[in-house]
């Protein structure tokens, strides 16, 4: 229980993240009765302010919550009309024929999507149903009961100095306490990684794996536009570097998702994912639909790539965790939006047996079973193996042994069985001695943008005067640890410019946090090889502004 005194609001259920998987817990609870009482808080200033996703939706979870999505005008209206996969040279692209891929990289009946806009139009439906939104509302500590249950979690904290002290204007927040407390926090939320720890939910499971996604939306010539158009590449720039790749989606409007996935198990310390990014927008093909162009919108975030495998005991005493929070992502597949959705439900239809049992605070078993048994377990169990496979033998081997792997999942066995991933990514950073800095090309301003320049296209703000929300464990380990051993990675990793080294004559080299600069990705809460760095929220509505992503 936190020392400070604050009200309280009791509520059935408590949802953090208002994401899709959030979002769909909130819309099922209240379908199933509609005066249960359930709140959903958001960090963001708005619904979506935080969303950033590819995406290329496949229909199946909104298509179980909410049957006639398409006559309630859902924001769903790209279909996929042609679907791409090229491996990159530099100077040019072979591609993959689609005819050797298992069915279930099949993109047909799936949409190109925002999945702000979508979350957007899923907590008007939830309003609809009587759901509590409240965004613009950090959920900042995790409330225990007396039986060392979670019971709730403090929500609008404001007003705090930047060393940490009540401010004159501070407001305490309040508790909101629930039957049951959901968080659905995205990947790598604070409160998640809390009680992941707390209840040892990923005790004999996998360490769970990451990518950094970056995106930026462009506006492009109407002549190069293809409406429903999905490519998907791998190979260059990345290389032997790292693991990867990188998607085109044609939305509509003339607009283009241009994104780049960087796997985080990378080992060494110079490479930059953000450069790669932007090294990739200077390939012939991608160059030539760009070209003309504008971008108009950047953002990062880290996505869960551990798969089955690495996905923890998901309830604890008192709540769940859904979505992202648990590591819901197909990697082969690039989704993770369905199965969010799909577990939300699955959560909502636990919940609600225990609540009408007069069930409080224990264990949501139920949920547990169906998460692994259901259909978010059996999309999972069927690509388990393609990420292990990649980290340990690299792109084209894995991309030979993993399709047979998916082939015969779909007939029900693996001749692998079931590939552990190893280590850790922030494990598997190398050291500077071991490996090469990369001389990384200026951007040219046209095509390719320096870091801050596109921070300003995701919209961030931070108020300055609170304390910092990027923690460090020792702050001595940056100057002392991290620079002689790793050439202090966090100047490359983050894909915001938030961490530098600096260097003055006459002084001693500083680690300096630009915090304001962050877009919530939590690189480096997940790469730093130290783990020395602990992202924690920062108060509510700070952070990117994503209109559309």
């Amino acid at each position: 229980m936190s020392a400070t005194d604050r009200e309280a609001m009791e509520y059935d259920v408590v949802i953090v993240g208002a994401g899709p998987a959030g979002l769909s817990a909130a819309i099922r609870l209240k379908q199933l009765d509609p005066d249960m009482g359930v709140v959903v808080l958001e960090k963001g200033s708005e619904v979506g302010a935080h969303i950033l996703s590819g995406a290329v939706l496949d229909p199946s979870g909104l298509d179980a919550l909410i049957p006639d999505w398409k006559d309630r005008g859902a924001p769903i209206t790209v279909p996929v009309r042609k679907d791409n996969f090229y491996m990159l040279g530099e100077g040019g692209q072979i591609r993959v024929p689609n005819w050797p891929m298992p069915p279930l990289m099949n993109n047909h009946g799936n949409y190109i999507v925002s999945m702000a806009n979508v979350c957007r139009w899923m907590a008007e439906q939830a309003e609809e149903l009587g759901v509590e939104i409240f965004p613009g509302m950090s959920c900042s500590e995790v409330v225990y009961g007396e039986d060392g249950q979670v019971k709730g979690v403090v929500a609008g904290e404001f007003g705090k100095n930047p060393d940490g002290t009540p401010g004159d204007g501070y407001e305490p927040g309040m508790e909101l306490h629930g039957k049951y407390v959901f968080l659905s926090e995205g990947v790598r939320g604070s409160l998640s990684k809390e009680v992941i720890a707390r209840y040892s939910l990923s005790d004999d499971k996998e360490p769970q794996k990451y990518g950094l996604g970056m995106k930026e939306i462009w506006e492009v010539d109407p002549e190069k536009h293809c409406e429903g158009t999905v490519t998907h590449t791998m190979g260059w720039p990345l290389g032997s570097n790292a693991g990867g790749g990188s998607f085109i989606y044609h939305i509509d409007n003339n607009q283009v998702y241009v994104g780049f996935v960087v796997h985080l198990n990378y080992e060494n310390p110079y490479l930059s994912p953000y450069q790669e990014f932007q090294r990739f927008k200077h390939h012939p093909m991608v160059a030539e639909l760009l070209k003309g162009g504008k971008r108009v919108s950047y953002g990062a975030r880290a996505i869960s790539e551990g798969g089955y495998q690495s996905i923890p005991k998901v309830v604890f005493p008192g709540g769940a965790l859904l979505g992202c929070s648990a590591g819901l992502v197909n990697v082969p597949r690039i989704k993770g939006n369905h199965n969010a959705m799909l577990s939300g439900k699955a959560a909502a239809e636990a919940a609600y047996q225990a609540i009408s049992a007069d069930r409080a605070g224990d264990e949501l078993t139920d949920y547990e079973h169906e998460l692994r048994n259901g259909p978010v377990g059996q999309d999972l169990k069927k690509v388990r193996n393609v990420k292990p496979m990649w980290s340990k033998w690299g792109l084209l081997p894995s991309l030979t042994f993993g399709g047979l792997d998916m082939w015969t999942n779909t007939l029900g066995f693996s001749f692998f069985g079931t590939i552990g991933h190893g280590k850790s990514d922030a494990d598997a950073t190398g050291e500077a001695a071991k490996h090469k800095p990369i001389d990384y090309p200026k951007p040219d301003g046209k095509l390719s943008f320096d870091r801050l320049t596109n921070v300003a296209y995701s919209f961030t703000n931070h108020e300055e005067s609170q304390p910092a929300h990027l923690t460090l464990v020792d702050p001595t380990v940056p100057i002392k640890v991290n620079l002689p051993k790793y050439a202090e990675p966090a100047q490359r990793y983050c894909p915001a410019g938030v961490y530098e080294v600096v260097e003055e004559e006459g002084s001693d080299p500083r680690f300096v946090i630009n915090f304001q600069n962050c877009v919530h990705c939590k690189t480096c809460d997940i790469k730093d090889p130290s783990q020395n760095i602990n992202w924690v929220t920062p108060q509510g509505g700070d952070g990117p502004n994503y209109p559309n992503m």
